[in-house]
């Protein structure tokens, strides 16, 4: 029984372990390819693509089996690498509505999504499946949709379309007739209830639909009701919305150890393209990328890479990831490969008429990260001051991108100090303890004014003990040359430095 102005779109992708595996593996989706499952030696086929089938693997077959197929390509199966693409797939369907359900089993992928009134965004319903198989398709999916204002018709529908069909909306109050025709594979059947309906030669849905339910309900119980009902398209359902958590993560395990750099930046680029997209598909951009390698022997290797705005330019990621690795290699070959995203904004920048044009920032993040890989990762950056009298005393902190503009004030004149690195060494006379002259490259000059002394020391429980006496001189020399400048008495070491000339 179907709601007044209730409507349902149902993507169902069939052979989902072999599409998992394959969607980050474009080399191998024109070969033979099966997926197996269970430990070894005890290993079966649960999933296949097209290109296996004509060659004719079958589900079930065993490893002894399925060997005898040369040109077939076995892959084990990977249930972290199916959720990753079963989480892609589910936010495409999350573009075009909030409300998802999963149907998916042990090897199709599932989502049904309730789409009534979404015409006026999307266009009539078969423009909207013909949207989301696009959008699938993009992430390397191959699916069917169905539409149906029953949930249960469009499921069953769903299995029975091929993907060459694509896209079938059924109309409204002609599911017991479309259903009729199909075959009692599109319900899930429980391995009981399929060989007593062999039993009584019912094949299709409209044959099933036409028995009395009465006696159905007396020897199947109340599931030969709800079969009937099914295939009927009047089964009632309570639709349960899901809230998937939105992750970018691609993750793919390989089947042979990578020692070969160019080869592990191959891989990381296809990953790439979904998170890419798949951040696109909702108006963001990669704001920062976590690559995990989980290597030979147990070890892992974890490594960052931050522009200064969040981008979706590929190459940009992808040079970027291969300076970063350059830099910091893995310590072993490579077994698995995990790729992680943070989502961010994606930038605009509105300039003025009279502005002048601002270097790309992606062109600056990849010239950074190369002096990064020259000079070292701690001296890259911005200096920022730190909170003590030591001198010399700061950090490195990355650039970053004002979030505001600052407002621009008027500028004034102010003394400039140039500072001395390292500073260097002086000479000096003293007179009643302040000092009369000093001698600073070869120059011998007189104090008029000695400002001074000022007083600073610290850190007295570390080897980097500091007790400075700091004075600011007005010296003239003999050809009556003046200098203005900063001298320190370190009292630790007992000797006087020049740190700084002012203009």
């Amino acid at each position: 029984m179907s709601k007044a102005g209730a409507l349902y779109a149902c993507i169902y992708a069939r052979e989902f372990p072999a599409q998992a595996m394959l969607r980050l593996r474009a080399e191998l989706r024109s070969r033979a390819v099966a997926v197996l499952e269970g430990e070894p030696p005890i290993q079966h086929v649960c999933a296949l693509n097209g290109p296996a089938r004509s060659l004719g693997v079958l589900h079930g077959m065993t490893r002894v089996e399925i060997d005898a197929f040369e040109d077939a390509v076995l892959l084990p199966r990977s249930i972290q690498e199916e959720a990753g693409a079963r989480a892609a797939l589910f936010e495409c369907v999350g573009m075009f509505s909030p409300r998802m359900e999963d149907r998916s089993n042990n090897t199709s992928a599932i989502c049904v999504a309730d789409i009534a009134g979404t015409d006026k965004l999307f266009g009539s319903p078969e423009s909207l499946g013909k949207n989301l198989l696009t959008r699938a398709k993009a992430i390397g999916i191959t699916a069917s949709v169905a539409i149906s204002s029953n949930f249960e018709a469009a499921i069953c529908f769903a299995r029975f379309l091929s993907t060459r069909t694509g896209v079938f909306v059924m109309p409204p109050e002609r599911e017991a007739e479309l259903l009729a025709r199909l075959p009692l594979s599109v319900l899930e059947l429980s391995p009981e209830h399929a060989e007593i309906l062999f039993l009584w030669g019912i094949t299709t849905l409209g044959s099933l639909a036409n028995l009395p339910e009465m006696e159905l309900v007396s020897r199947l119980g109340q599931q030969g009701k709800r079969l009937r009902q099914l295939a009927r398209g009047e089964s009632p359902h309570l639709f349960t919305p899901m809230e998937p958590a939105f992750l970018l993560e691609e993750r793919i395990e390989l089947d042979t150890p990578i020692e070969n750099f160019e080869s592990l930046l191959f891989v990381a680029g296809v990953m790439l393209d979904h998170l890419i997209a798949r951040a696109s598909n909702r108006v963001l951009a990669l704001a920062a990328v976590t690559i995990t390698l989980i290597l030979e022997g147990g070890g892992s290797h974890a490594r960052t890479v931050r522009p200064a705005l969040p981008a979706n330019d590929r190459k940009l990621w992808l040079k970027l990831l291969q300076l970063d690795l350059q830099g910091h290699p893995p310590a072993a070959a490579v077994l698995l490969l995990v790729l992680s995203a943070e989502p961010g904004n994606i930038s605009k920048v509105q300039l003025g008429l009279f502005t002048t044009q601002a270097p790309e920032p992606g062109r600056l993040d990849v010239t950074l990260a190369r002096i990064r890989a020259i000079v070292g990762e701690n001296s890259v950056g911005r200096a920022v001051l730190k909170d003590t009298h030591q001198p010399n005393a700061f950090r490195m902190e990355p650039f970053s991108v004002p979030t505001s503009i600052e407002k621009i004030t008027q500028a004034r004149s102010h003394l400039s100090a140039r500072q001395l690195r390292p500073p260097a060494n002086l000479t000096v006379t003293l007179r009643s303890r302040r000092p009369e002259s000093f001698v600073f490259r070869e120059r011998r000059y007189a104090v008029e004014q000695a400002y001074g002394p000022w007083y600073a020391s610290g850190d007295w429980w570390n080897p980097t003990l500091w007790s400075l006496e700091q004075w600011d001189l007005a010296a003239r020399a003999q050809d009556g040359q003046m200098l203005c400048c900063c001298v320190t008495h370190d009292l630790a070491r007992e000797c006087w430095q020049m740190e700084s000339l002012y203009d």
